[in-house]
């Protein structure tokens, strides 16, 4: 789906389930990993994220957009868009937008680099980076920690 199909589907959507008319653009966003969309409030642009624009996340873009859509049209109307609010959470109920992106594998995932132990309970403590055993102590007995193994 390119720039122009997905402005027009957002269009329609705004027209069939909010009985409003989207009058700003779509862009579409490579760099997202975490999130689905993202609605700017000074300028009134919604991003999508560009792993969401093939043919089988189809169901997941059109959540993600009615949810960008409630963000849009409650701000412009002054209610409240934001998460917390009454307002946002009847709305995206109403239209039937989702509440979370899916997680399609984008997040990275953090490599364990060493893993430490405690010496007096056997907790132990995967960690990314080194610590200082001499300085740090086990959060549950107050117990010495050492390194148990290096994966580096």
């Amino acid at each position: 789906m390119d720039q122009i199909e997905l402005q027009s589907l957002v269009e329609e959507i705004s027209l069939k389930y909010f009985g409003r008319s989207f009058r700003h653009r779509v862009k579409i966003n490579h760099r997202m990993k975490t999130t689905g969309g993202r609605y700017h409030l000074d300028d009134h642009h919604i991003e999508i994220n560009a792993h969401f624009l093939t043919a089988d996340h189809y169901d997941d873009l059109v959540g993600i957009i009615k949810h960008e859509l409630c963000h849009y049209h409650l701000h412009l109307l002054g209610m409240g868009y934001q998460h917390r609010n009454r307002d946002f959470k009847v709305l995206l109920q109403k239209v039937g937008g989702s509440r979370y992106a899916p997680d399609i594998g984008l997040k990275r995932k953090r490599k364990i680099n060493y893993l430490y132990q405690c010496e007096n309970c056997g907790l132990q403590y995967p960690r990314i980076r080194r610590i200082n055993t001499r300085r740090y102590r086990c959060g549950k007995c107050r117990g010495k920690l050492i390194l148990k193994k290096s994966f580096k």
